[in-house]
């Protein structure tokens, strides 16, 4: 029986519960430690928003705000803190990090829940390697704050503080699933999904996208192979594929974007931050577009955000599950088992 199906409230299930929670709080007095070391302001973000961003595959929790003349407005739980802490870079703050709680529908396995706590830091005028290192940082951070120096999860382990592993998505693809990536984005990184439909390693629908193929191959293929024995930062992936980040100098078919994984479990998402609005607008409605498509809805674009981009200064970030960090420090089974008060 799982936490899940269970009373989690109960003496003798909060008994067992009880050190990792403790251990959480370990971390998390840990990590303000580190923030505050490097002289970071901690931002405590609202969670009401006009929007909970725009990509394709998130699901928000939607809610109305009621005025004082009892008209309805129509505003959603955040699915970040990202667009509340780029602003406050436009306002002219420099180094934030925030700890928020966050929300996101169709979310319940072992490592989702629909309610989590996210870490997320921006630092402005940094290149997107600095962050990387930070995010180092920190996992390694959350090992030895609980003296450990062995993270495992359904039978694979790794070491935090072994040098990581860099491996682009090109080459992780490659490697993992035997698809030449980069062979299906043109010199601008378009997609063709019919190269990479060719390439796949398991049938495809007609339906299926280019988006749809890659996210079930890095899924099915690449993920749970990456982090095992240390940590593996994953990076540049597809433009196509990072919605929020800038396009690398290097090569426009791909973007400064990275994942952190350890034990087969992604940790972190970070981006070189794309500060174009207009770039940014015409994404977030390609996004939606798509949104439409697949799932009937879309959500409105937040214009205060695409408006702040024009006054941000370029900025590198990332966002950390925290509970996962701390069910991966703790040895923890499931995230239930390190958030106090999990959803039943």
């Amino acid at each position: 029986m799982t936490l899940r199906e269970t009373s989690w409230w109960r003496p003798e299930i909060h008994a067992d519960r009880r050190p990792f929670l403790l251990a959480r709080n370990r971390i998390v007095r840990a990590i303000r430690q580190h923030f505050e070391d490097q002289a970071f302001i901690e931002a405590d973000c609202g969670a009401l928003q006009v929007s909970p961003g725009n990509e394709a595959h998130l699901h928000a929790f939607a809610t109305d705000l009621i005025d004082s003349e009892g008209k309805a407005h129509r505003r959603y739980l955040h699915t970040s803190p990202e667009f509340a802490c780029k602003k406050l870079l436009a306002a002219g703050e420099e180094k934030l990090f925030s700890l928020a709680h966050v929300f996101r529908n169709r979310e319940r396995t072992r490592t989702h829940v629909p309610e989590f706590t996210m870490l997320e830091w921006y630092r402005a005028r940094a290149s997107y390697s600095a962050v990387v290192a930070d995010t180092l940082d920190l996992i390694r951070l959350s090992a030895s704050t609980l003296e450990t120096n062995h993270f495992s999860y359904q039978g694979r382990a790794c070491d935090p503080a072994d040098d990581a592993e860099m491996l682009t998505v090109a080459d992780a693809f490659v490697r993992h699933a035997g698809v030449r990536l980069l062979d299906t984005l043109d010199a601008a990184g378009k997609p063709d999904r019919d190269a990479l439909a060719r390439q796949s390693p398991f049938p495809v629908s007609a339906n299926d996208t280019w988006s749809d193929i890659f996210s079930a191959v890095l899924v099915s293929h690449v993920e749970p192979q990456l982090g095992i024995g240390r940590v593996t930062i994953l990076y540049e992936y597809p433009a196509c594929e990072a919605a929020l980040a800038r396009i690398s100098p290097a090569d426009p078919r791909v973007a400064e974007r990275f994942e952190a994984y350890a034990c087969g479990v992604e940790l972190a998402n970070g981006f070189g931050e794309l500060t174009n609005p207009d770039e940014q607008r015409r994404r977030f409605v390609a996004d939606m577009d798509l949104k439409e498509r697949l799932y009937g809805e879309r959500y409105p674009l937040d214009e205060d955000f695409l408006e702040a981009l024009a006054l941000m200064p370029e900025a590198s970030g990332v966002a950390l599950g925290l509970d996962r960090l701390v069910m991966l420090a703790a040895s923890a089974t499931s995230i239930d088992q390190v958030i106090w008060t999990p959803a039943n």
